[in-house]
């Protein structure tokens, strides 16, 4: 048991001391650390971003007019199981190999948690604050923009921060569909890199997570009206909505 530990030890600190090189092999030219963790971040970016120019206006609209729960939860979820790996080797046959195959696999992932959450953050705000502001005489689009949304804040961004765990997680697919300049190209050759490259790699994945998690909860917190925060829900991070919420 000493032996396995010292050993897990000696691993992590030579994964360390990769990092601290950024990523350099002696007697190899190989792209920087830093320069394929940028790349690996406007990867997931892109697919970020496409996720939600999709998902949000979906499922803010099917939750306005409280109709669609079946397309924004439950065909959301069957969306979501579908494998990355699986997503990618249908996308060759339409896409081919590269770049546009990987961000297929990455919006497919990140769009159900988005549409899902937006449609239950919108659906679920009260009647009666929104019935009031059409007495007001706001149109439809004025109590989505200025009532519901506001209101819907915490748990939409549940649904886009767990999006983009899943997202930045995923990156590293991006070499199995030859397009080179992401971690996976560390984590996916360990002949090279060896495992102590490899795990690097991983742990630099982990951080950048962990970043990009804490960027959107401050986000986030700065977006949440101050009733809403004083009401307890400034900080809906693990709100996945059930399956079986209906409209």
């Amino acid at each position: 048991m000493m032996a396995v530990m010292l050993l897990s030890a000696s691993l992590f600190g030579q994964a360390l001391k990769f990092i601290g090189d950024n990523g350099q092999i002696p007697g190899v030219s190989v792209p920087t650390l830093l320069s394929l963790t940028l790349q690996t971040l406007k990867i997931a970016g892109i697919g970020i971003g496409l996720a939600l120019v999709i998902a949000l206006p979906i499922g803010l609209w099917l939750g306005h007019i409280h109709r669609g729960s079946f397309v924004a939860i439950n065909l959301g979820n069957v969306w979501r199981s579908l494998p990355s790996l699986a997503v990618l080797a249908i996308g060759v046959a339409f896409l081919g190999v590269g770049l546009s195959n990987v961000e297929l696999a990455l919006v497919v992932l990140a769009v159900p948690p988005v549409i899902t959450n937006a449609y239950v953050a919108i659906d679920g705000v009260d009647r009666d604050i929104v019935d009031s502001a059409r007495g007001m005489g706001l149109t439809e689009w004025q109590v989505l923009r200025h009532v519901e949304l506001p209101l819907g804040v915490p748990l939409i961004f549940a649904g886009i921060r767990t999006a983009a765990l899943f997202v930045v997680s995923t990156t590293t697919i991006a070499s199995l569909t030859g397009f080179s300049g992401s971690l996976g190209d560390i984590i996916n050759n360990e002949a090279s890199y060896h495992l102590s490259g490899v795990l690097g790699a991983a742990i630099v994945i982990a951080a950048l997570a962990l970043a990009v998690e804490f960027t959107l909860a401050g986000v986030q917190r700065v977006l949440t009206p101050k009733g809403v925060k004083a009401a307890g829900g400034g900080d809906a991070s693990a709100a996945l909505v059930p399956v079986g919420a209906e409209a």
